[in-house]
Parts: C-alpha cells; sequence; structure tokens
C-alpha cells in the first residue's frame, strides 16, 4: 500500500530562547507527520500555533543532515477549513475534506495519527519522525473500544479528510484498555503517564472497512 501523502508544512514547537536540542530535532522531522506544528490552547479554549523559530537559530543549533530540512520553517500552515466544539467538549478543526466514503458509528476505520500534549510535545504517531515511514492502525468506531472523544472527531470524516482536536480527559482514556495505544513499552508507558491532560489528535482517515 502506498503511504500517502503528507503535507511538508511545518513550524517549530516551542518559543524564541533556550531550545532543547531535541526537540529541535523533532520539531523538524515533524514535517513528515499529519500537520506538524505546536499546537496550544488560548484563554478563549481556541486551538493555535506558537511562533516560529528564526532559521539563523536553528541553523546554529542543528547538524548539517538536518539543514536540509530548513525551507520548511519558511512554509505556512494549512488553512483550518472550519472549526467546531462538541457537547462532549471536544475542539475539531477541519484541515482537508476528504472525497471518499464517509464513516458512521460502528464501521471499522484505517487512520494515521499523530498523539501530542497540549503544549505541543509528542506522544505517539503512526508515523515515523525520522524516516516518515506509516504504520496506519484498524480502529473500531465504538467507544467500548477506542476513547469516546476521537470516535466523535472520526464520525462524520470522509476518506481522505484531515481533522485536529483537542479531546479533554474525560473523553480521552478513561481506562488502559481503550485504544489506540501503542504496542511498544515505552511509547505505552508515555501515552498513559499524560491521560489525565487534554491531548492533541491529529487524524487522517484512509479507508472505511
Amino acid at each position: 500500500m502506498q503511504p500517502p501523502h503528507f503535507s511538508k508544512q511545518s513550524r517549530i514547537l516551542g518559543t524564541m530562547g533556550s531550545v532543547p536540542f531535541q526537540k529541535l530535532i523533532s520539531a523538524f522531522n515533524f514535517q513528515r507527520l499529519l500537520r506538524p506544528g505546536h499546537v496550544t490552547q488560548n484563554s478563549s479554549g481556541e486551538l493555535g500555533t506558537s511562533k516560529m523559530i528564526p532559521r539563523r537559530l536553528v541553523l546554529h543549533m542543528i547538524p548539517l543532515n538536518f539543514c536540509l530540512h530548513a525551507e520548511a520553517l519558511e512554509m505556512k500552515e494549512p488553512e483550518v477549513i472550519r472549526s467546531q466544539k462538541l457537547d462532549s467538549g471536544v475542539r475539531i478543526q477541519d484541515i482537508i475534506d476528504g472525497e471518499g466514503e464517509e464513516a458512521h458509528e460502528g464501521d471499522f476505520v484505517e487512520v494515521n495519527y499523530v498523539c501530542r500534549r497540549s503544549n505541543g510535545y509528542f506522544v505517539h504517531s503512526t508515523v515515523d519522525q525520522f524516516s516518515g515511514e506509516t504504520s496506519p492502525v484498524v480502529l473500531p468506531l465504538n467507544e467500548k473500544e477506542i476513547i469516546k472523544g476521537l470516535k466523535e472527531v472520526i464520525i462524520g470524516m470522509k476518506v481522505g479528510g484531515k481533522r485536529r482536536a483537542l479531546i479533554p480527559p474525560s473523553v480521552g482514556y478513561v481506562n488502559e484498555t481503550l485504544g489506540p495505544i501503542p504496542d511498544e513499552f515505552g511509547p505505552r508507558r508515555s501515552l498513559l503517564s499524560h491521560v489525565k491532560e487534554p491531548l492533541i489528535f491529529e487524524v487522517q482517515l484512509l479507508k472505511v472497512l
């Protein structure tokens, strides 16, 4: 199966000042993910992104091989088509409207996703940060098996569509049996250590099965 095409539009995580080296590395490789950027929530509850780090600062702090990706800093973010807030508290931004089959309650769907904390720190993804390889997952749109907030995000999407959403903990990982959960110990532990805080999910719907 051909991996989906992901936008290379990217912004750097974090703010001006002292930036951890590993954070910069992750930021450069976020151009390989669904829609990279430092997602924050302002006082009114709206999702947004932080300011870009100047190119000259980044280039002084990273190895030469990572400089090849510096042009991504100057690209604009994808435009948000529409925003909505659900009764559950989930906030959704549509990035791309799909043109394929629509996902409904009870369907099985194949998706790629990126999960981050609300401060922008990476938690888990089906897209490898370094190689760009994808490992899509199949999810049942049933809140007994996946977190309710993510189910609400995916329902109504059409194949090819992309959404970004802020999911509050009340409709998130309320117990450890709910998916999606990474198989690997490290990512699983990282995810479960943040279940009591809002999480950002960026989802691309690949198939309705």
